[in-house]
C-alpha cells in the first residue's frame, strides 16, 4: 500500500461519539422528546444523531420545521469542553509517514472543540470542516480539492472512515481507494470494500 496521503473522517473514526454523546446532546434529546414532532423511534433518532450530521437525521425522521429550527439554534453555539481521548488504535494512523487530511461534516464550533480536546490538530496537513449551515460543499468536492491542490493522483490517496454512505461512497465515486473502519464488525458481506476493525490492520510496514 504505497500512498502519499490519508484522508480520514473524525466522528466514530478517530474517537467514539458515544463517549461524549449523552453529555453533549442531553439538552437536544430533551427537546426532541418533549416536542414529539418527529416520526420513528426515539432511540433510533438518538443513535443516528451520534452517527450522522443532524440535518440528515432530522430529514430522515421527519422533524417538524419548528423542532428542526429549535434544534439548530442549540447546535449553532454548541461546543464540547471536557477532556476527550481518541480510540487507542488511532496511534497507528498518527505514526504513518505520509501527509494526512481530516475531513469532517458538522457544526463548525462543535467540530473545532472536539479537535482541540482530542489534541490532534498537529497530526494533519489541513483540516476541513464541512458545515451544512454555511456551505453546500460535499466530501466528494473536498476530496477533489485535496487531490488538485497537492497534485495527487487517485492512486496516491487512501480514504478512511466509518460511513459507507458518506466518505466511503465519495471516495469510491472518485476512484480513490477506501477503507471502512468497522470497529465493532457491524458490516458483513460487503463486496469489493476493504474493511478493518483496528488501524493496526493498515499494515504500517507497507508505508515505509
Amino acid at each position: 500500500m504505497q500512498k502519499k496521503a490519508i484522508i480520514i473522517d473524525l466522528d466514530n473514526t478517530i474517537y467514539p461519539v458515544s463517549s461524549i454523546g449523552n453529555i453533549l446532546f442531553k439538552t437536544l434529546f430533551e427537546l426532541i422528546t418533549e416536542s414529539g414532532e418527529y416520526k420513528g423511534d426515539l432511540n433510533a433518532i438518538k443513535t443516528e444523531i451520534m452517527r450522522r450530521p443532524f440535518q440528515f437525521v432530522a430529514d430522515d425522521f421527519s422533524f417538524s420545521d419548528e423542532l428542526k429550527s429549535d434544534a439548530l439554534k442549540l447546535f449553532l453555539d454548541l461546543t464540547y469542553n471536557e477532556s476527550m481521548e481518541p480510540f487507542e488504535d488511532y496511534k497507528y494512523v498518527s505514526e504513518i509517514p505520509c501527509k494526512k487530511f481530516l475531513v469532517t461534516t458538522g457544526f463548525t464550533k462543535l467540530q473545532q472543540s472536539k479537535i482541540f480536546h482530542l489534541n490532534i490538530k498537529d497530526d494533519f496537513e489541513r483540516i476541513f470542516i464541512i458545515d451544512p449551515m454555511q456551505s453546500e460543499l460535499t466530501k466528494k468536492e473536498i476530496f477533489r480539492e485535496i487531490l488538485a491542490d497537492n497534485n495527487f493522483t487517485n492512486q496516491d490517496v487512501l480514504v478512511i472512515g466509518d460511513d459507507l454512505n458518506s466518505e466511503i461512497k465519495a471516495a469510491n465515486d472518485l476512484g480513490i481507494e477506501s477503507v471502512l473502519y468497522d470497529r465493532k464488525s457491524e458490516h458483513t458481506g460487503i463486496e469489493n470494500q476493504m474493511t478493518i476493525s483496528s488501524f493496526k490492520d493498515l499494515h504500517l510496514a507497507n508505508w515505509h
